[in-house]
């Protein structure tokens, strides 16, 4: 690697010191703050390949510093470093645009590696730009407001440390290739290839595609070989056919792939995430999924959550669907917009969040959206409605949730409904208005 530009930024003169001649010795180049405001300033003057900054400092925070960075140079990465780290502390981070993120005391290893990676990651984003394909980053833009997809941050920066096999479980529409495809780019696997499958497509031209066969050219040795060294993505995992699951099972449990026509099995290192719409513990009962298949992918689970039960996330993915959109021009949603979005019940999830934001971008050309220009259908299906209050329920008897609990969460719902109107809740809730102002929601 070419000698890399690093801005270091840390308030405790020891650990700069230190941090300095670690990467001095490992032929980085280093600048040095004991501020963000000094940072932003040699950020202003010079282009690094990678910031390391603390977050506890006098002044900003480090936090605040990476919000500064990403838009003064959107493009360099920025690892951060802290001894007062909590799983908030960590997800406030990766929200805010880290890299990725170091709790103190750690192994000079560790951030070395973290440092390294990060600026891999730049030096290819870099020739992808002169090239000019630059993938639009807001496609795997993971948005975590909600405390569900906050979890779900916090599990993905956790699996992106392993090689373990990955089972997400959701609805459709929910994001869960997006998870995929973050969790490939923090890991280890991040510069190498990552590919996806439909699982549910025509058996034979499935096998082919997984597997290959004999003596093939690139394209048709099959995804676990051209993913070997990366990570392979199966979607709807669920609707493999039986002699595939067998196929997928030994693949997992042995490492190694046989190409259709070949006698000879050849190694490859393939992370597998897969994922599903369906409840896998009823298919197994029903017997369309094998079990050994399924404890080898549900090593880390990750569970997405529908839209309608995290409405804290839709402010937030309009936004970054309006910047893939618009390029990052000036066009946004009114208050009132965006509450007619969060009552919304959203069946077909972000997927139809995205859809409605791009249509609402076509047909409307002032700056602000207002509410009356959503191509939003608000009639409520009963039957749909009925149907998702059953879901729902019986997640949180699986969750254990008390009553009061369930109570909580249906009157936040009711209060975002209402755009924090408690008269109009309390209405809508039948109950007196002052019992709804002596009920407390924090817990």
């Amino acid at each position: 690697m070419a000698t890399a530009r690093m801005l270091l930024v840390e308030d405790d003169t020891a650990m700069r010191q230190m941090l300095e001649s670690l990467f001095t010795a490992e032929g980085f180049a280093v600048s040095e703050a004991a501020s963000a405001r000094d940072a932003l300033g040699l950020a202003r003057e010079h282009d690094f390949d990678v910031v390391l900054s603390d977050i506890k400092m006098p002044g900003k925070s480090g936090i605040e510093l990476v919000s500064d960075l990403r838009e003064l140079r959107p493009a360099t990465p920025v690892v951060l470093m802290t001894a007062f780290g909590t799983p908030d502390t960590e997800v406030d981070a990766l929200n805010a645009g880290a890299f990725d993120y170091a709790p103190k005391p750690f192994e000079p290893e560790t951030v070395l590696s973290m440092v390294k990676r990060a600026v891999e990651r730049h030096l290819v984003e870099v020739r992808a730009r002169e090239r000019g394909t630059t993938r639009n980053e807001v496609e795997t833009e993971l948005i975590a407001e909600s405390a569900a997809m906050r979890e779900v941050a916090s599990i993905v920066r956790r699996a992106a440390r392993t090689d373990t096999n990955v089972l997400i479980l959701g609805e459709s529409g929910t994001g869960k290739e997006v998870v995929a495809r973050t969790l490939h780019r923090k890991s280890a696997r991040g510069l190498r290839p990552f590919h996806r499958i439909h699982c549910g497509g025509d058996p034979e031209q499935t096998d082919a595609a997984l597997f290959g066969r004999a003596n093939a050219e690139d394209e048709d040795r099959g995804l676990f070989l051209r993913a070997d060294g990366g990570t392979l993505y199966l979607d709807s995992v669920d609707q493999l056919a039986p002699e595939l699951q067998r196929k997928l099972t030994r693949v997992l449990q042995e490492h190694e792939v046989c190409p259709n026509g070949e006698n000879e099995p050849v190694k490859v290192d393939v992370r597998v995430i897969a994922a599903t719409a369906c409840d896998l513990d009823v298919e197994m009962e029903a017997g369309n999924f094998r079990e050994d298949l399924y404890y080898r992918l549900n090593v880390i689970p990750i569970r997405m959550h529908p839209l309608r039960e995290r409405p804290e996330d839709i402010a937030a993915l309009a936004l970054a669907f309006t910047r893939k959109r618009t390029s990052g021009n000036e066009r946004r949603f009114s208050q009132a917009a965006l509450r007619r979005l969060q009552s919304h019940p959203w069946r077909g999830n972000a997927r139809e969040l995205e859809n409605v934001v791009d249509r609402s971008l076509a047909l409307t050309d002032s700056e602000v959206i207002h509410a009356d220009a959503l191509p939003l259908d608000d009639s409520i299906d009963a039957q749909a409605v009925e149907s998702s209050l059953g879901l729902g329920l019986a997640e949180a008897a699986r969750a254990g949730l008390t009553l009061r609990e369930v109570e909580d969460r249906y009157i936040s719902q009711m209060l975002t409904y209402t755009g924090g109107k408690k008269g109009d809740a309390a209405a809508r809730l039948g109950i007196d208005r002052k019992t709804l102002y002596r009920r407390d929601l924090s817990n």
